[in-house]
């Protein structure tokens, strides 16, 4: 069954291609994402996330010679499964609290970005008039010089 087997040859090669170019256009999207801001807020954490920051600390206390990062995770993953509404709650509490001072952070880091796109602008126009004169300056500097040495 020789038209089987080439049948099935170029079925592979047709995938091939198809991840290729998937590939490539993932490369591509990547390459379009924008560099992260260094000054924006981070998001704030959970409630697991809040709990998990005390519970590594009484996990450390009760087993000291564990270096399982993974033992940690899923000791408090459970634990947390198993609290009921009302231990979560102080959890709850300051994740929301941390929410409403990211959302004023936020906020804040908005205006300012939004005033500093315009200021931008202004800047560089600026600053390609000043690079434009300072090329002519150095034109002018170098055939100063140019005449100097031909006496």
């Amino acid at each position: 069954m020789k038209g089987g087997k080439a049948k099935a040859e170029t079925t592979r090669a047709d995938a091939a291609l198809k991840r290729k170019g998937a590939d490539s256009q993932r490369a591509g999207k990547a390459a379009k994402k924008a560099a992260k801001d260094p000054n924006k807020p981070k998001r704030p954490a959970s409630a697991f996330f809040v709990f998990m920051e005390e519970f590594r600390v009484q996990y450390k206390q009760k087993h000291p010679n564990n270096k399982s990062v993974a033992a940690v995770g899923k000791a408090g993953g459970d634990k947390w499964k198993s609290m009921s509404e009302a231990d979560k709650a102080p959890y709850v509490a300051k994740a929301e609290k941390r929410k409403e001072e990211y959302n004023k952070k936020m906020q804040a880091y908005n205006k300012r970005s939004a005033e500093g796109a315009n200021v931008a602008d202004e800047d560089e126009s600026d600053k390609s008039k000043s690079e434009v004169n300072d090329e002519e300056e150095d034109d002018d500097a170098e055939s100063g010089e140019d005449e100097e040495d031909d006496d």
